[in-house]
């Protein structure tokens, strides 16, 4: 999903001192002169935000700190030097731009103002203050609906009638912290002052009255700066040489950070199991020395998803009839029984849903079908009968498990109870057995016949088209999946090309070959023989073959270089309108003739950092999201292929698939010679897939909750409704729970997904996913029961929707929030029970939290600023990672990193795929070997990594005499011996697990630049990079941030 030219300019890529992961670069403002100060102060009455990057005002000088006291025989740890995150040699001259990437540690947020400084107790600030800061409303901004639709957009920004039982966040007071104050100065290189930032997600409750609406003040990091700018450390917890023992405690599980209470080998905290309490970093302990660390913190200790994405096994013990969690999972399987308990939930109350995953293996969904009976359903709240119902008064009776309606069970579906309450025929009803069915819907489920499976393709052909050789690729890719399309012999399918003039296509039967006719007039578009444009593929398939073959050779002289998109797109929805079906759009260049012609935009650099600058991630004519809302009435999905090398909009032809169900793939520098396999496989699994037509999903819940926003792919039809023209197991839809009932009373939640659409063979289908969840009162309930998976899942989509309506910097700070008061809501249920004070502690559920929070912040949609990433990469990445379910958000998020060289050397037997993903790497510069070769894998592409000593054996036998290349010229292919035969079947087994997405090869050698940088480095997460901080300094920044006020 990265952009696929390494030689664009990348700021990203900027050079650091081996010292410091930050660099300053002017003298502090008002820093005086260094002082003695052997007690820790108060803290500062004005601390800055977490990313701020403007220069500190008023910070104080390096203080002396005498070293804590020691104990004896303690391990003295050598201060390891930290690792620079240059790619290449170090050059200046870099220009940074507003909106810089997501920052270090080192800042706090600005406290929130209701029109008076917010003082907190204790001696006054030290340095001069600066104004009162106050933070900007968040504006809830109804959307208008598009008239004689009955449908409205589902931007989560834009409901408000669903949250007005939010509390609205109050004004708190700062108390004095343990640490030790100091200001960071940050110079020019990181500069510009921002405004005050949005305190959470839109759409979020902001939590229980005088919670923290934005990040608390932290104190930053030891680190060396430039030209006379410096920051202190911050003090040593008085604390932590006393924690030694613990009383009655949960779970404490060492994570292995030698430090003031591990630094005796053998001796480790008690453990028990009872809560799952993870407790980790011994010695959080800073500034032993001015512009140092204190070694306490050991990175490479740091928890990592190594295993990928281990899912909670302890719901699916406590309710076997569950349905898998492959296609319903909630952000926590407790349940808060009040709202104020749902208050102190900062991590997301909701569920990720997808309802046409693959079943997992060795298990199908049911097909039932009630016939006669018809579906059994509540009277009142419309539930499908599941395993969760009860039946009474010998059988005549069911207790609906969502509303407690009791039901009369219809004559021809009764069955009488045994001596323990079951049904007798029990055995013989998937429907009261299984949380996943199939239901045969009768003709009543039907407001028309059922449509025919029907593929329109919408093909630029302009001079970019056919110079790519797009037009190749898609024609021969198209002709070869002809045979594997659903619905035979009830196929649909048809043609129009476009570059200044639109081009239909006349398949009837009767032809031996098609007729093109032409039409100028993009003003009134005339649509010649409706009828036949759409023909019959079992009947008309010559001809639909005789054009295909004849598509590249009838535009490769083609010199045009206008595409009229938008007539061309209201002709295929004039000719589509009577049936629905999908539109495959195939563009190359940007629109430009007639009605939704775009412009170029989003060079202006002075925009970014500003207020405006998320307008160049939105469409800019409504055009694109009128037409989306007319194609979904009409049950019409479009999925967009771009291919351009230059700027084409994504952000506003992504709307189209974005309200439509459907997807964009975005192939930037297309050349048919280095990415025809990857568009061959993903527009073969695109036409060729499972797919559920003309549908509509609501999710069903108890009486006394409710879900109240929905976030991915689709049209809401009403509150509840989501339109879904097409669906398939690739995309997932995650939607946002709350409570309607002050407190409540049931002991057990249950969720119900119905997705009624109609199959490519004609059948009117109801998929129903069925599962429970406890209802606790115990806060640390629900982070034993949460869900990274899905709490991930739940945040990438909330800060992209996010980054639509404010800066990028806001989505960053939303993300980094949200996490710091889970860990600070945790913290205060433990630490002081268990004289935690110094220490960062965490659910065992939640370890991975962090490292996926910052992973998401260096993702392409978030990270970075104006030069970080192309304006139609970010939204193209933004776009497909709304619609991916939580394995693949996850693996795009931590890609696998696996050394290759050993295995393909020894003559090891059959290796089997999850024995190499055993064998995941932490995406760190130490994990590469300068001797080894290492495959990273993100889903969507491989990155071949060589290092500068590998065997030249190795690379001959893979590279054949290209090894010593030019490696951006150099491709892999299999050569005839077996090293490469062994190559080439881990990558195809690769490549199977998620056949999602085609993954193509880029070959990288060691200190290649920019080509490493782009393509690896910079992915690598857990190393300062893309302008973010490494994987440990974030976790101290973290912490500090957690520290305050806990």
């Amino acid at each position: 999903m990265g952009m696929e030219n390494p030689n664009l300019p990348n700021p990203s890529l900027r050079p650091s001192s081996a010292a410091s992961p930050f660099l300053s670069s002017a003298p502090v403002v008002g820093s005086e002169a260094s002082v003695f100060r052997p007690t820790p102060q108060a803290s500062s009455q004005f601390p800055t935000p977490p990313f701020s990057s403007g220069p500190g005002v008023g910070s104080q000088g390096p203080t002396f700190r005498p070293p804590p006291p020691g104990r004896p025989n303690e391990l003295v740890r050598p201060t390891p030097p930290p690792v620079s995150s240059s790619y290449g040699p170090p050059t200046t001259g870099f220009q940074h731009f507003q909106n810089p990437a997501m920052h270090s540690t080192g800042q706090g947020a600005p406290p929130l103002h209701t029109g008076q400084p917010v003082v907190p107790p204790g001696p006054p600030p030290t340095g001069p203050p600066a104004g009162p800061m106050t933070l900007a409303p968040v504006p809830i901004l109804s959307q208008p609906q598009p008239p004689s639709i009955p449908m409205r957009f589902p931007d989560s920004t834009k409901t408000e009638q669903i949250h007005t039982n939010i509390p609205p966040s109050q004004p708190f007071s700062l108390s004095r912290p343990n640490v030790q104050p100091s200001s960071a100065s940050m110079g020019p290189s990181y500069a510009t002052g921002r405004g005050a930032f949005q305190p959470s997600f839109p759409g979020e409750a902001n939590g229980r009255p005088n919670s923290v609406p934005q990040a608390p003040p932290m104190h930053p990091s030891s680190f060396s700066s430039q030209q006379g700018g410096y920051a202190p450390p911050a003090a040593a917890s008085p604390f932590l040489a006393q924690q030694r023992s613990y009383g009655p405690a949960p779970s404490i599980t060492p994570i292995g950070y030698p430090g003031a209470q591990m630094q005796h080998h053998g001796i480790a905290p008690p453990t028990a199991t009872a809560q799952g309490l993870a407790e980790d970093f011994s010695s959080l302990s800073l500034g032993s020395a001015p512009g140092s660390f204190d070694a306490g913190l050991d990175a490479e200790a740091l928890p990592r998803p190594l295993d990928g994405d281990v899912e909670l096994k302890s719901l699916a013990d406590m309710y076997p009839m569950n349905c898998s969690s492959t296609f319903l999972r909630l952000t926590t399987s407790g349940i808060p029984n009040s709202q104020s308990l749902a208050s102190r939930w900062h991590l997301s109350l909701g569920a990720v849903v997808c309802p046409l995953a693959e079943a997992p293996a060795g298990e199908e969904v049911p097909v039932v079908n009630f016939a006669t009976t018809g579906i059994i359903r509540c009277k009142r709240c419309r539930t499908y009968v599941n395993p969760y119902v009860t039946f009474t008064d010998n059988g005549r009776k069911w207790r609906c498990n969502m509303c407690s309606l009791l039901n009369d069970v219809q004559s021809d579906y009764f069955a009488h109870l045994d001596a323990s309450g079951r049904r007798v025929d029990l055995d013989q009803r998937p429907e009261l057995l299984k949380g996943s069915i199939e239901l045969i819907a009768p003709a009543e489920y039907m407001v028309r016949p059922p449509m025919p499976p029907l593929f329109f393709f919408l093909i630029d052909v302009s001079i970019s088209a056919a110079k790519s050789g797009v037009l190749e690729v898609v024609a021969q890719t198209i002709k070869s999946s002809l045979d594997s399309l659903p619905g035979y012999p009830r196929t649909q399918i048809g043609f129009i090309t476009y570059d200044s003039t639109i081009h239909f296509y006349n398949m009837k039967s009767s032809l031996i070959q098609p007729q093109m006719m032409v039409i100028s007039d993009l003003d009134d578009v005339f649509v010649p023989l409706p009828d036949d444009l759409l023909v019959n593929l079992s009947e008309s398939r010559n001809v639909v073959e005789a054009f295909l073959d004849s598509l590249p050779s009838m535009f490769q002289d083609n010199m045009n270089v206008e595409s009229a998109f938008g007539p061309a797109l209201k002709a295929a929805f004039t000719v589509m309108s009577k049936l629905g079906g999908k539109v495959l759009i195939f563009q190359s260049t940007l629109p430009s003739l007639g009605v939704g012609r775009l412009r170029l935009r989003g060079d202006d650099i002075r925009v970014y950092g500003t207020d405006k600058e998320h307008l160049w991630r939105v469409p800019e004519d409504p055009f694109y999201k009128q037409m989306a809302a007319d194609f979904t009435k009409f049950q019409i999905s479009v999925n967009v292929y771009a291919f351009s090398d230059k700027y084409t909009d994504i952000a506003s032809l992504g709307t189209l698939a974005k309200y439509t169900g459907g997807q964009v793939y975005y192939y930037p520098s297309f050349q048919s010679s280095i990415h025809k396999s990857k568009l061959t496989h993903e527009l073969t699994r695109d036409l060729t897939r499972e797919t559920a037509w003309e549908a509509v999903m609501r999710i069903r819940c108890s009486k006394g909750v409710r879900f109240t926003s929905y976030h991915g792919n689709f049209m809401l039809r009403s509150t509840d409704l989501l339109a879904l023209p097409a669906v398939d197991c690739d995309k997932a839809y995650a939607a946002q729970l709350s409570l309607d009932e002050t407190l409540l009373t049931t002991q057990t939640v249950y969720f119900q997904v119905a997705l009624l659409y109609t199959s490519s063979s004609g059948e009117r289908r109801i998929r129903v996913h069925t599962a429970a969840a406890p209802v606790v009162a115990d806060l640390g309930e629900m982070y034993r029961l949460a869900d990274t998976g899905a709490i991930v899942s739940m945040f990438s989509r909330l800060a992209i929707e996010k980054s639509l309506s404010y800066k990028l910097e806001d989505a960053r700070n939303a993300v980094q929030i949200r996490i710091v008061k889970a860990l600070r809501e945790y913290r205060n249920l433990y630490a002081v029970q268990h004289r935690l004070s110094g220490r960062m502690i965490y659910p065992e559920s939640l370890k991975f939290l962090p490292l996926y929070g910052l992973a998401f912040c260096k993702s392409t949609p978030l990270r970075g600023g104006y030069g970080d990433v192309q304006l139609d990469e970010r939204s193209a990445a933004g776009f497909t990672m709304m619609a991916l379910p939580v394995k693949k958000l996850l693996k795009l998020l931590y890609p696998n990193l696996v050394r290759v060289d050993d295995l393909l050397l020894k003559s090891y037997p059959q290796t089997d795929e999850s024995d190499i993903i055993k064998m995941r790497l932490p995406l760190t510069v130490k994990s590469l070997d300068a001797r080894g070769l290492y495959i990273f894998d993100d889903g969507f592409r491989f990155v071949i990594w060589f290092g500068g000593s590998i065997s030249p054996d190795i690379g001959r036998k893979l590279l054949g005499e290209d090894f010593s290349g030019d490696y951006s010229k150099v491709s892999l292919s299999p050569r005839d011996n077996d090293m490469s035969i062994k190559l080439s079947k881990m990558l195809h087994k690769f490549r199977e697990n998620d056949p999602s997405y085609y993954q193509l090869c880029h070959l990288v050698r060691q200190n290649e630049q920019p080509r490493e940088g782009f393509f690896l480095l910079m992915n690598l997460v857990d190393d300062q990079n893309a302008g973010g901080s490494s994987y440990a300094d974030w976790i101290m920044q973290l912490h500090r941030q957690v520290q305050q006020n806990a």
